[in-house]
């Protein structure tokens, strides 16, 4: 994410550590090649053009050129100012005090509107809502079948009238329907175009006219760069929009969008998509994005990630086991799961500080090797499991062909857990020692 403007912003501020005390002729050669990198990153002009000017009248004051530290007090500011730049705060959705909240979606083709539909009321049913998911897509083949896949897919309803009824008629029907039935969230899938015309922008018009939304989210790909500005731009001058959605966030490795888009329409970015699967879209969080364009990494996301996928009764068993020296094979692979459900090691490796994603580079991390190692462990007796240590030359031959792997491959996982369970125990020695480190009140996990 971002890695290109990463790199960049990062030789820059090597030129600033690299000298003692700093000029204002060192600032502003400094500020030249921060502006190339933001323009290479397809940010737009005018929004690099009043950042750069910013953040170079703050930097060349007294208090940063005479500090003992200046190149990290233009770090700080550069990191305030590009949070500034993309809203300053986490803008949250607005709920409706009087149900159902109405979410009008909306956006081109291939944006990714409909399955971004279906994260957000995952995301929503998941904090204790009733979302419903309208299928107001009439033109697109396939789109109404889609949004009822995913309605299956994450077990929430689809209101559907078929193609033949009008977007502004079934939108009214499905918001009345909900009302009926108790559901406190309405979900507009609208249609998009390949490109933004006066009869895709009427029908919107309509429908908003219609159900009066509590919100109005676009949603762009990120990808398309400068284009997504532009589009945020048309929508929000014909809608006024509420909020953006970027998608393919994870693929963007310039940046351009993310800086722009609240600059050049006022409107905040409120949620991102970081994947394919339909957990993986995040509140959007300015300071957060700054310190990870910035190669400052992302703690506080990382934390969320941990507990949403960390569950406490379990964190309480494995402390007792370690506790206990009980750890077996199949613990060894819950962590494994555990830790898979938080993301991609690549997506988590870039919330780390000073862990950036071109260290990672050359490295390949192969998430089927979890899929691997459970064939492994399940074709193991439930004795063998328990205690690795019976297993000998003819139970690995045994267990590595029922698994289709190779000895060489269940020796591999035994070794690697033999030696974590030699950590494990080590740390469960003394009173608390570094095992207190780990786990904090009632088992939960805390790194």
């Amino acid at each position: 994410m971002f890695q290109s403007l990463t790199d960049k912003l990062s030789a820059a501020f090597k030129k600033f550590r690299s000298k003692g005390k700093l000029t204002e002729a060192d600032v502003k050669a400094g500020m030249r090649e921060i502006k190339l990198a933001l323009l290479e990153a397809d940010v737009n002009f005018k929004v690099v053009r009043d950042f750069i000017k910013t953040v170079t009248e703050r930097a060349i004051g007294s208090s940063v050129l005479e500090s003992l530290v200046p190149a990290q007090q233009i770090v700080k500011i550069v990191n305030e100012e590009l949070t500034a730049l993309m809203g300053g705060s986490n803008s949250k959705l607005e709920i409706s005090p009087k149900p159902p909240t109405i979410i009008m979606m909306c956006g081109l083709q291939g944006s990714g509107k409909t399955t971004h539909t279906g994260k957000l009321a995952l995301m929503y049913k998941k904090q204790g809502k009733h979302p419903l998911m309208v299928a107001c897509d009439v033109y697109r083949p396939a789109a109404i079948e889609q949004l009822k896949t995913l309605g299956t897919q994450i077990d929430v309803p689809v209101f559907s009238l078929g193609d033949k009824i009008s977007p502004v008629e079934i939108a009214k029907a499905a918001v009345e329907h909900a009302k009926k039935n108790g559901l406190d969230m309405v979900f507009l899938d609208t249609a998009g175009r390949l490109q933004i015309d006066e009869v895709l922008m009427n029908e919107l018009k309509k429908i908003k006219s219609a159900v009066n939304p509590t919100e109005i989210l676009l949603v762009v790909n990120s990808m398309i760069g400068q284009e997504s500005v532009n589009v945020s731009e048309t929508f929000n001058n014909l809608l006024d929009i509420t909020g953006v959605i970027l998608t393919m966030l994870d693929g963007d490795t310039r940046g351009g969008a993310a800086l722009s888009i609240r600059c050049v329409t006022g409107k905040p970015i409120k949620f991102v998509g970081t994947g394919e699967k339909m957990d993986a879209i995040e509140p959007f969080h300015p300071d957060r994005m700054a310190s990870r364009i910035l190669g400052m990494g992302d703690v506080l996301s990382l934390i969320e990630k941990a507990e949403a996928a960390y569950d406490e009764k379990k964190a309480a068993e494995m402390e007792k086991k370690i506790r206990e020296s009980t750890f077996t094979l199949e613990d060894y692979l819950d962590q494994f799961k555990q830790v898979r459900k938080m993301g991609s090691l690549e997506q988590l490796a870039g919330m780390i500080p000073g862990l950036k994603a071109n260290q990672l580079k050359d490295t390949k991390i192969d998430e089927k090797q979890i899929d691997r190692m459970e064939a492994i462990i399940l074709s193991m007796t439930k004795k063998e499991r328990i205690n690795a240590s019976i297993i000998n030359g003819s139970r690995k031959k045994r267990i590595a062909a029922g698994s289709g792997t190779k000895v060489e491959d269940v020796n591999k996982l035994l070794n690697q857990y033999s030696q974590v369970n030699k950590m494990m125990k080590q740390l469960s020695t003394g009173k608390g020692g570094i095992f207190g480190n780990f786990f904090g009140r009632k088992g939960k996990m805390l790194f």
